[in-house]
């Protein structure tokens, strides 16, 4: 492996920023999700049932969020958009952690609406910083960051939350979002090669062609990109049921290390790739990858099959990204990035229970028999989609450059 390409886009000033900030945003973040449940559980003697409604209650609104305020920064800038975030998100948290069950529900809701759209913007940086031949390095170091800032968060999240009183770490937790979040809209980084008018009077004729990007090749990447993630999260629950079932409980953090290992690994590697595979061809080999998880009995066998597994985690959604990036033009990147994130949480929070009933009613193993089938029924609808898509662009060009009949 080469490590040419991950130097050559380093040196890109914007792209080192997005990844710094990355790191700084989505660390708070992923500790945080970890420190609301404890805070429920211990400090408001809640069950894991009721932390799992205000977590569930959190990704619905960040669900809800992404899209649409990733169209206000296409619309309004980055700038205009973070105001109200930045104005709102301090007023909550500040009160949110002394609040009784029902109203930090509530509370976690207001806040998930008013999230800043990390995602979406970090990877605009990103796609307007570099030429499209460096797409795929610096999309894959974003995934690498974005890896590692979920390996951390939730260990430092656990640890925080274990030893120290859980009100004070979600508001430290959430307040460094916050500061990340004010950082950026002082440094107000350039995502779109000609800004959109700011002009309130600007007319909806101007706006309209905001949601012309929403076409089915569209639709078949954002499926499989939640397709991943269904993947993803189906594994995570049914890796500590199958070892559970074998007594090796132990075993967990090992396993899902080895495969978080794996994914970094895969990512590198496909960074320095010189050609772009198809998203739908990686989600495949995913899905196939994770199959022989289900033959395992040992956290030894687990991890070694999870390892392989692992390699095509971060490949695939780098490539659901770049392909996305590809079809929609620059000006609405922003909300297609935010339903991008939508279909990753999404995606995150179906895994779960489709692998959790699987499991419920044939044991461990068909949890990753569950998601991986899932995956497959997914990249194979969507290649219906998108040779449609390639068909009917091949007419209409063949069309365009055919002469036009001569009269008489």
């Amino acid at each position: 492996m080469t490590i040419a390409p991950y130097r050559d886009v380093l040196r890109i000033p914007q792209v080192r920023h997005a990844l710094i900030f990355g790191i700084i945003l989505r660390t708070p973040m992923a500790a945080s999700l970890i420190a609301l449940t404890l805070h429920v559980v211990s400090h408001l003697g809640q069950s894991y049932g009721k932390a799992g409604i205000a977590s569930m209650a959190l990704t619905l609104a960040l669900a809800v969020s992404n899209p649409w305020r990733g169209r206000l920064v296409d619309r309004q800038g980055l700038r205009r958009t973070f105001v109200p975030s930045l104005v709102v998100l301090p007023l909550v948290w500040s009160v949110a952690p002394f609040l009784s069950y029902w109203p930090l529900v509530a509370a976690v809701v207001v806040a998930g609406l008013f999230q800043v759209p990390i995602w979406g913007v970090l990877r605009q940086m990103i796609l307007h910083a570099v030429p499209e031949q460096q797409r795929r390095s610096a999309l894959s170091l974003d995934s690498v960051a974005t890896e590692i800032s979920f390996m951390i968060g939730p260990a430092i999240g656990v640890v925080a939350a274990s030893a120290l009183d859980t009100r004070y770490v979600l508001l430290v937790l959430m307040w460094l979002g916050v500061l990340g979040a004010a950082a950026m809209w002082w440094m107000d980084p350039t995502i779109v090669s000609d800004a959109p008018a700011q002009d309130s009077t600007q007319s909806s004729s101007t706006l309209a062609p905001a949601r012309s990007w929403f076409s089915g090749a569209a639709v078949a990447v954002l499926a499989m990109t939640a397709a991943t993630t269904v993947i993803l999260s189906g594994t995570d629950v049914s890796v500590v049921a199958l070892l559970r079932a074998v007594g090796e409980e132990t075993g967990v953090a090992v396993a899902m290390a080895v495969w978080a290992f794996g994914s970094l690994v895969g990512g590198l590697l496909y960074g320095t790739w010189h050609r772009s595979v198809p998203a739908h061809v990686l989600l495949v080999a995913l899905a196939l990858a994770t199959l022989p998880v289900a033959l395992t009995s040992s956290t030894l066998v687990s991890s070694l099959a999870l390892l392989l597994a692992g390699f095509f985690c971060a490949p695939t959604l780098t490539a659901t990204t770049e392909q996305l990036s590809r079809i929609v033009p620059e000006r609405s990147r922003g909300e297609a990035l935010g339903w991008h994130g939508s279909a990753i949480t999404g995606g995150s929070a179906l895994g779960a229970p489709v692998a959790g009933f699987a499991i419920d009613h044939a044991g461990a193993p068909a949890g990753f028999v569950a998601v991986s089938v899932a995956g497959l029924l997914v990249a194979g609808a969507a290649l219906v989609v998108l040779q449609a898509r390639r068909r009917s662009r091949s007419v209409a060009s063949a069309r365009a450059s055919r002469p036009p009949a001569r009269v008489g």
